[in-house]
């Protein structure tokens, strides 16, 4: 156990885990993550060594040969190596309360910084005309704030400001909160979809359903405050389903999966052969708003960036995209 973490109650290992995991409000993402591999890192060493051992029984030898297998054998991409090696990390500093010397010393592969994909302006027209109903709203909602794919599903009641025409993200990434723009051209829309979700949320409270899920220990201090509508989503899901961590069956927002199902078949529609995800439309959103002249500082604001430098990828799609730099071959050929 960790020094100054509250003691553990549970007694296997993979229930302590969660039992951290929770009590440092990580994300469920995070948790289902980390123990998906502090599992696979158990059950290989396992094979390896001919029998079960503890974690605690296990050393550098053990941890490094794992990392290796994972880059030569299953040829991860960086990213999922530097997963791995933070559930392992988070296992025997936060929950066996283990920092030992050799944990510091293991290197983190290097990850390949790439020019993200980003959408022309009549890109992004043509692939937003191929949606229709919610999927579309979202869409657009994504690509006229910047937001990433949970933050909009995530959208609460409360943090829709009409009159002041902004939207608060709350707890995105790194649990900070932010304030984007409210399209214009959005409100309509966003209005007509706040009167479906209020007609979902009465017809909850009229059979009694249990409210929507808040953060942290808020329910135990406010009981009902997952039944007030400020809280409830702008994106509910028409069915309900169990809550994976108190078995709650209650309402949860849309999944997120249906959006990235129809952004798929209307890339297809609209002809686009670049590679396009949700997470392309605030691609697209950061490099438009450079291209309009915004300057840099309100662009890392608005995404929410800690450092500019994250957010100074984006010029250089400008750079390319704008072809601020003539070839020579051109120079040559109008002589």
């Amino acid at each position: 156990m960790k020094p100054g973490a509250p003691s553990l109650q549970s007694t296997r290992l993979l229930d302590q885990v969660r039992e951290r995991v929770r009590y440092m409000h990580y994300s469920l993402k995070t948790e289902k993550a980390y123990l998906y591999w502090i599992r696979f890192f158990i059950r290989w060493s396992a094979t390896q060594s001919g029998g079960m051992r503890h974690p605690r029984e296990l050393v550098v030898a053990d941890v490094e040969a794992f990392l290796s297998m994972l880059a030569n054998e299953r040829k991860v991409s960086a990213s999922t190596h530097n997963q791995a090696l933070s559930a392992l990390l988070f296992l025997y500093r936060e929950v066996l309360g283990i920092d030992l010397p050799w944990l510091n010393n293991i290197g983190r592969p290097q990850q390949t910084k790439r020019i993200p994909s980003v959408l022309t302006k009549d890109e992004v027209a043509g692939l937003l005309a191929q949606m229709d109903g919610v999927t579309a709203l979202l869409a657009r909602l994504l690509y006229g704030t910047g937001m990433r794919l949970m933050e909009g599903m995530r959208l609460r009641i409360k943090d829709v400001d009409f009159e002041r025409q902004a939207i608060i993200v709350r707890e995105a990434k790194g649990s900070k909160d932010r304030v984007v723009m409210l399209p214009r051209s959005l409100a309509p829309a966003l209005r007509l979809q706040l009167l479906a979700a209020r007609a979902q949320w009465e017809a909850d409270r009229q059979v009694q359903r249990g409210g929507v899920e808040v953060p942290h220990a808020l329910a135990s201090k406010y009981p009902k405050v997952g039944d007030t509508w400020g809280w409830f989503w702008m994106f509910p899901s028409p069915t309900l389903s169990v809550d994976p961590r108190s078995g709650v069956e209650r309402r949860h927002h849309l999944y997120e999966e249906r959006l990235q199902r129809a952004l798929k078949k209307a890339v297809a529609a609209a002809g686009i052969v670049k590679p396009v995800s949700v997470h392309t439309l605030r691609h697209s959103f950061a490099t438009h708003l450079l291209q309009s002249g915004t300057d840099i500082r309100t662009v890392q604001e608005l995404l929410g960036h800690s450092d500019v430098s994250t957010t100074m990828i984006y010029t250089h799609v400008l750079k390319v995209a704008t072809g601020g730099t003539a070839s020579p071959l051109d120079a040559l050929l109008s002589v």
